[in-house]
């Protein structure tokens, strides 16, 4: 597909890197994930600057070297502010830091400019065509080619796209979580903006090999995996697998399958970080479901049968989480 603000070819998927930073990844594995990803034709290479504070991006940049430039599309997010723990305490959108931030952003990923920009959020007390704002700037001068948006209302989307087209909007999308469907994503089609699908397998719920035993039931932060909403859910995964089986594939190859056959327009993120995991996703790529299908997927998921939700939608102002 062909962003709006040029004639660049955007990969029907991308590689969602965040995960390549975590404790127990591995350095060089995640390096020939990248180089693997990136031969395959996966161009777009989605990570922020606040994964792992900056490691991330440095990761990347070493797995650039050598690479043709202009082979990647690189979309960095940034503005979530991390405590030495890794928890996030705020946000920082605030136009006089901006240039800061790509600035940084340039230098770990040792490049001259940044394909995609991004607030990861907006903040409400700060105006969101003031944030676009420096950021179009940023395209003039050269540093940034095409501005994104992250998990923003719909309402949101339009008064940025006002100041300067938005190419791609990022949200989270899966058969656990279709709530873009509602408002977000007409508005994307309204306005020419495609959708990048992030937790296409819903936090693991998806990956197909997640049981009662591998869940964390003291988690909180994801009423998905309570302990009153997770057997429900999990048996709604079952009557999807066997859908999976008839197809000869596995329950994530057709989560991600079902992602790709909501629209052209919809872009999924994979967190793959072995090469291993990535060849498996990109079979998604060879599977056709027909609209009857599709129908049957949902069928098996209702939405309605859903128990809990996804991570709640954190909103900020001046710089706090609201609630």
């Amino acid at each position: 597909m062909k962003s709006q603000t040029n004639e660049r070819e955007i990969s029907r998927f991308g590689l969602g890197c965040s995960r390549m930073s975590n404790a127990n990844s591995n350095r060089t594995e995640s390096i020939a994930t990248i180089h693997a990803a990136l031969d395959a034709g996966i161009t777009h290479i989605n990570t922020a600057d606040f994964y792992t504070s900056g490691h991330n991006e440095m990761l990347i940049g070493e797995a650039l070297k050598g690479y043709n430039r202009d082979k990647a599309f690189l979309s960095v997010k940034f503005g979530a502010l991390v405590a030495p723990n890794g928890t996030l305490y705020g946000l920082d959108v605030r136009p006089q830091h901006i240039k800061n931030y790509l600035t940084y952003s340039l230098k770990r990923l040792g490049v001259d400019y940044i394909d995609l920009y991004q607030p990861a959020r907006i903040d409400l007390a700060i105006p969101v065509e003031e944030t676009v704002g420096v950021i179009s700037d940023m395209v003039k001068a050269g540093y940034v080619k095409q501005i994104g948006m992250t998990q923003v209302d719909a309402d949101t989307l339009r008064k940025a796209h006002s100041v300067h087209p938005i190419s791609l909007v990022e949200y989270q999308y899966s058969l656990f979580n279709r709530s873009i469907e509602k408002d977000i994503l007409p508005t994307a089609r309204e306005l020419g903006i495609d959708v990048v699908a992030f937790g296409a397998l819903a936090h693991g719920l998806l990956s197909g090999t997640m049981s009662k035993d591998k869940v964390d039931h003291g988690n909180d932060y994801i009423p998905l995996f309570h302990k009153g909403n997770i057997d429900k859910n999990l048996s709604l995964v079952e009557v999807l697998r066997q859908i999976a089986v008839e197809k000869q594939m596995t329950v994530a190859q057709l989560a991600v399958a079902w992602v790709l056959a909501k629209g052209k327009d919809i872009i999924p993120l994979i967190g793959a970080r072995k090469v291993c995991q990535l060849q498996e996703s990109i079979k998604s790529l060879n599977v056709h479901l027909n609209e009857s299908d599709v129908k049957r997927i949902e069928g098996a998921i209702p939405v309605n049968e859903i128990a809990g939700s996804s991570f709640p939608q954190m909103q900020f102002k001046n710089g706090m989480v609201v609630h």
